[in-house]
């Protein structure tokens, strides 16, 4: 399998990684484009618009769907049927990349894969412009979701060489683009939403899906060439996993089904109970302009932006100076422990009468820095890396599944925020996250060895 950058003769670079990476990158900023814009309408289009008796009744299959849900979970409020719905749809996105991923690697090819699954994605969101469409709309989302996001990120690790050392900023470029994505979904979905209708936002989302599909076949000479070329018995017999091999998968998925779901749970509330939380308790008014909530989005997206680039620039200079950067499992129990720490600034700030605008940018501001300059691209990389490269889309996949467990979890979670109130349960969201850290510090020789000895050189931790 290939892993270099680029497909056959293709060797050119831009600003110093291979020019697939900008093609991925900037078709990733139009999915982000779309995921996030519907991440910031969906909680609060579901408590004021969508569930009001006038309008659920007119929703296919919503009556049914919230009867079997409370079958399961028990009786729910408006407020928590939107926030388990919100984690069931979230979750969901992030688990069929299993699936995606089987088809990526074993059966369409990874740029077929992709392509599919933007056409449904754009699909879904255009059906979100009905409300009568709900439920369809949202299993399209889930359905496309799972053939681009894992088969992308797969395309982006493909780019360089297992001891390529920008592996890891490539990976903060990427989150950087696709954060663009995230910065403008508010300021467009989420005012078109919230101002004019909830309608008008979900088919921009649509629109931007189309842009990206389009960016990515544009593009499609710089992908790295599937593997799908010859499937004969020889080219089967190399895929075959080592007990070495299997090993480090397991390793991996403990990473990521263990401190890793523990942080992304804790982070997911900021996107969907902290919104209802600060509807009504942060003062948003900016020279009588009262912000709307979703345009929090666009601070959130900066703040990622510029602590991706601060981390990559750390990761240059203490590459000039020591000559290799700090590894990825160090970078990865840094940033969880930072996520703990801005959680505990939210404890503090809702339990202000009020909660003025400047502060609760400030828990955004340390959140974003956390998992934008040392959990994210760091994690990306260390999976594309130590994984064995035959199942590289399927372990990005399983990736996204430990995702998709934090927001099922987050979801579940949500039901406690009201007899908690909001400073009791952000208390108990920072707990959860310090699990995490100690885990990975804890154990930090631990996760470096059994890891690899590509971890080993990059911690600087002896065999």
């Amino acid at each position: 399998m290939a892993t270099l950058a680029a497909g056959p003769g293709e060797s050119a670079e831009l600003f110093g990684h291979p020019r697939g990476l900008t093609v991925l990158a900037t078709t990733e900023m139009w999915e982000r484009f779309s995921f996030y814009g519907m991440q910031a309408l969906l909680m609060l289009y579901m408590t004021k618009y969508l569930l009001l008796p006038e309008h659920a009744r007119g929703v296919i299959g919503l009556a049914s769907y919230r009867a079997g849900l409370e079958a399961v979970v028990g009786k729910l409020d408006d407020v928590a049927f939107a926030g388990q719905t919100y984690g069931i749809y979230s979750g969901m996105i992030y688990l069929t990349p299993i699936i995606g991923a089987w088809l990526g690697d074993r059966v369409l090819g990874r740029t077929r894969t992709i392509t599919i699954g933007c056409l449904i994605m754009a699909a879904g969101h255009l059906a979100m412009a009905s409300e009568q469409l709900f439920l369809g709309a949202l299993t399209l989302l889930v359905i496309g979701s799972g053939c681009v996001i894992g088969n992308m990120a797969a395309q982006v690790g493909l780019l360089y060489s297992p001891e390529d050392q920008r592996r890891t900023r490539g990976f903060g470029i990427y989150l950087i683009t696709l954060n663009v994505g995230a910065l403008i979904a508010p300021l467009i979905i989420g005012t078109l939403g919230e101002d004019y209708s909830w309608h008008w936002g979900f088919g921009a989302a649509g629109i931007g899906m189309l842009i990206g599909l389009a960016t990515y076949l544009a593009g499609r000479r710089h992908m790295p060439p599937d593997s799908l070329t010859a499937r004969t018995a020889a080219s089967k017999q190399k895929v075959k996993l080592t007990r070495s091999d299997w090993h480090r998968i397991g390793v991996i998925l403990l990473l990521l089904f263990v401190p890793y779901v523990l942080y992304f749970t804790a982070t997911n509330q900021s996107y969907s109970i902290m919104y209802v939380w600060a509807d009504t308790q942060v003062d948003r008014n900016i020279l009588g302009f009262e912000m709307p909530v979703t345009w929090i989005g666009i601070f959130d997206g900066l703040a990622t932006i510029c602590g991706v680039w601060l981390g990559n620039r750390l990761s240059l200079a203490l590459e000039r100076k020591r000559g290799r950067d700090l590894g990825d499992v160090a970078k990865i129990g840094m940033g969880i422990a930072g996520v703990a720490l801005a959680w505990l600034f939210a404890v503090a700030i809702a339990r202000l009468p009020v909660t003025p605008l400047g502060l609760w940018l400030t828990f955004f501001m340390l959140q974003d820095f956390s998992y934008g300059a040392l959990i994210e691209p760091p994690i990306q990389a260390l999976v594309t890396r130590d994984s064995p490269q035959s199942v590289v889309s399927m372990m990005m996949a399983m990736y996204k599944a430990a995702t998709a467990v934090s927001y099922f979890l987050a979801g579940w979670m949500d039901r406690f925020y009201e007899p908690l109130g909001a400073s009791g349960f952000f208390l108990l969201t920072a707990g959860m996250t310090a699990i995490g850290a100690v885990i990975m510090f804890g154990g930090f020789r631990w996760w470096v060895h059994h890891l690899g000895p590509v971890e080993e050189k990059m911690e600087g931790v002896s065999p």
